[in-house]
């Protein structure tokens, strides 16, 4: 009779386990590519809030490219179609996501937006939007190059994503940085699609057409990557100024080497922290602010030790 009480007991504590699983919300961590540094520390930052946060779990997928609009629909219609509670999406493009957001809106998903926003036409369909100032952030590179440079000569810019909503921020206002307090002559853009690759190619390509070149921008992780590399090949490490984007392991190195002279460094980590905790918030029925800075910190050899750049550096 124990032993058939003691089975009872068994798989009644199975069964209420399995109950507690199944009742877990599922928030869907969705960015532009799950194939960079920058992108994997969205997912610890989102792994360590649902960690903290009782009765959720969260999924990370990334499209298989930047420029693999297609795939990030699919990804965030399949999350609608399997009812999640709600969805953290960094849009590759400001327009083409936006059907999709809206089936998440009619679904009653809340989404939360991070890193790049999408276009006015689909505010309606989103609850808030977490991200680094981008215009501000490419105004502090542009700042750091004149700082560096003077306001003569000639510089390049590379860039990565054509259109998508932190470029559109982040190049724009260094673009317009430069304009107006300087008369630098810029070469440029050239779009990467945030291939460490293309970019290098590309910047190698442009150092040799351009041989008087002062200074040089990556405006994001792979970009910034390939143009270091490129600076390198080219015996132009340290000779071009150059100012990257973001904070991996790669770029602390040319940082520390003298191959870039400074990165905007933004916290992945916290957009992916908040974005899991803003969305649990909007669940709970509590209001979110429609904007969170996430922040951007200029790293370079004197301050990457410290405290605060640590913070940020993956």
């Amino acid at each position: 009779m124990k032993k058939f009480i003691h089975t009872l007991i068994a798989a009644a504590l199975v069964a209420a386990s399995s109950m507690a699983l199944a009742a877990d919300k599922e928030i869907a961590v969705i960015v532009k590519t799950a194939n960079s540094d920058f992108w994997q520390n969205v997912k610890k930052g989102a792994n360590a809030a649902v960690g903290n946060l009782k009765g959720y779990t969260a999924t990370f997928q990334g499209a298989a490219s930047d420029t693999d609009l297609a795939g990030q629909v699919s990804l965030v219609e399949n999350a609608v179609n399997r009812k999640v509670a709600g969805i953290v999406l960094a849009p590759s493009d400001p327009d083409a996501l936006i059907p999709a957001i809206k089936k998440a809106w009619e679904a009653k998903i809340p989404v939360v937006l991070i890193d790049s926003a999408a276009a006015d036409s689909g505010k309606a369909y989103y609850q808030s939007f977490l991200a680094t100032d981008n215009k501000t952030a490419g105004e502090m590179c542009a700042k750091t190059l004149i700082e560096k440079i003077g306001t003569t000569g000639k510089i390049a810019i590379m860039s990565y994503t054509a259109g998508s909503g932190s470029e559109i921020g982040r190049v724009g206002g260094f673009t317009d940085y430069i304009k107006k307090h300087s008369k630098l002559q810029i070469v440029g853009p050239f779009y990467s699609n945030s291939q460490m690759g293309t970019a290098l190619n590309q910047t190698t390509d442009v150092l040799a057409a351009n041989p008087d070149l002062k200074g040089i921008f990556g405006a994001n992780e792979p970009t910034a990557i390939g143009m270091g590399r490129a600076l390198v090949q080219a015996g132009k490490a340290g000779k071009v100024v150059a100012i990257g984007f973001d904070g991996n392991s790669d770029l602390q190195g040319f940082v520390k080497d003298g191959t870039i002279e400074a990165i905007a460094v933004q916290s992945a980590f916290e957009m992916g922290n908040l974005g899991v905790k803003t969305v649990a918030e909007i669940v709970e029925g509590k209001k979110v602010p429609a904007f969170r800075d996430t922040g951007v910190l200029m790293v370079n050899k004197k301050n990457i030790d410290t405290p605060a750049a640590k913070n940020v550096l993956y």
